[in-house]
């Protein structure tokens, strides 16, 4: 009997240290974090709109599971946001572990959120985890100060890089009637007048439909300063005015005249697939030449910005405090910032994604998987891109899609 007692008890010792080894993983001591990972399955929360992000996400799972018997499962979604509420929710009920988020892919406004609710994990130190990573030391936090800044918030550590992004709009130059394409968000209007119906942007809260509407908020505010500063209630009607009344003088000129728009990314481009649209945008600079390989357009598609700039930005995967699976989710992220992955993903073929990494510091078969990209025929070289305008703080963007749904939302015009 006391042998039995003895057994149980080393047999609960055994599990509560197991317990709380697999609540609270340390990057920095990264054997452990391997060793504790494997065999779990990280619920991967990121937007499933497009099938070419789909199946890069479903080949970074099946090479966790080869290397680290890891499982990946891609929850698809239409909107971070439902990932964040559901975060949300649980610690509302108390839930502080065993979440069913592991990982989101996230930025902006969403971490916002969950950084000012402390939704977000940290080290057993209280740290940020992103800088623990044993890839970490392969960015590129030297020369892309939105690795470490997003939408005017400190990423502190608590949610790491994946990709990189800037505003592009395109065009096939088959088309003869097009027209002197645009340089400006006014150039835009101007050209919209003379091609009335041939132009549409998503309604927000779609992502790129929101982006539109902070590209020409950043274009148009008297003092774009005003914008890195989190809105002051009493004085967002008069900064917003050029916008709305921008946009009131071109949805008349829009598709279907502005009573409806877009449903989303993929709308766009097939709506420039069909002929039914002349001009549409992306936040990759890479999209136009990646939709080319993918047969989604033809190859007389080529990309345009502006000379005076558009938004840019770094995109992130970010987990939750309550994760049930957070050393499945570390050796995700590291592998998604891997050499390896960040290659395939600015494959345009593949994705067309571009890099967070600072190749000049990879080593030298690394830096021939970089050099050896076909980045693509529409995709234009980093000096053409033009300025990048830096995001407003997060709360710009909520206030602007509330004042948006209000004057706009299908019903309201």
């Amino acid at each position: 009997m006391k042998q039995t007692l003895a057994a149980l008890f080393a047999s609960a010792m055994t599990l509560a240290a197991t317990t709380a080894f697999a609540a609270d993983p340390n990057p920095a001591k990264w054997d452990e974090v391997l060793a504790q990972a494997k065999g779990q399955t990280v619920y991967f929360n990121a937007w499933g709109g497009s099938q070419n992000i789909n199946d890069y996400i479903t080949w970074a799972g099946s090479e966790l599971q080869a290397r680290y018997g890891v499982n990946v499962e891609h929850v698809k979604l239409d909107d971070t946001a439902s990932a964040v509420a559901t975060v949300i929710a649980e610690k509302t009920a108390g839930k502080t572990e065993g979440g069913r988020v592991d990982l989101i892919w996230i930025n902006g406004e969403n971490f916002a959120s969950m950084k000012d609710k402390a939704l977000l994990y940290t080290t057993p130190d209280g740290d940020g985890w992103a800088t623990k990573l044993p890839n970490w030391a392969l960015v590129d936090v030297e020369n892309k100060p939105t690795i470490t800044v997003d939408f005017t918030i400190p990423t502190d550590g608590l949610e790491s890089p994946w990709g990189g992004a800037k505003m592009v709009f395109f065009h096939d130059t088959a088309r003869e009637k097009i027209g002197d394409l645009p340089d400006s968000i006014r150039g835009l209007a101007g050209w919209a007048m003379k091609n009335p119906g041939r132009f549409s942007y998503p309604a927000p809260p779609d992502f790129i439909g929101s982006s539109f509407l902070k590209q020409a908020l950043s274009e148009l505010v008297g003092d774009p300063d005003v914008l890195q500063q989190p809105v002051v209630d009493a004085e967002f009607e008069d900064v917003t005015a050029p916008l709305f009344n921008y946009l009131d003088g071109l949805h008349p000129n829009l598709w279907r005249s502005g009573r409806a728009f877009v449903k989303n990314y993929p709308a766009m481009v097939q709506g420039l697939a069909d002929g039914e649209l002349d001009i549409i945008f992306a936040f990759n600079p890479a999209e136009a030449s990646s939709a080319i390989a993918q047969d989604r357009l033809p190859d007389t598609i080529r990309s345009f910005t502006f000379s005076g700039g558009t938004l840019g930005n770094t995109h992130f995967v970010a987990i939750p405090f309550n994760a049930n699976a957070k050393a499945g989710a570390l050796v995700l992220a590291n592998f998604l910032l891997s050499p390896e992955a960040q290659a395939r993903k600015q494959d345009p073929t593949i994705w067309g994604d571009p890099t967070v990494l600072n190749v000049d510091k990879l080593a030298a078969d690394d830096k021939a998987k970089f050099a050896a990209l076909d980045l693509g025929i529409a995709t234009l070289k980093p000096e053409e891109l033009g300025p990048m305008l830096p995001e407003p703080h997060p709360s710009w963007m909520a206030a602007i899609e509330k004042e948006w749904a209000k004057r706009y939302a299908t019903g309201n015009n």
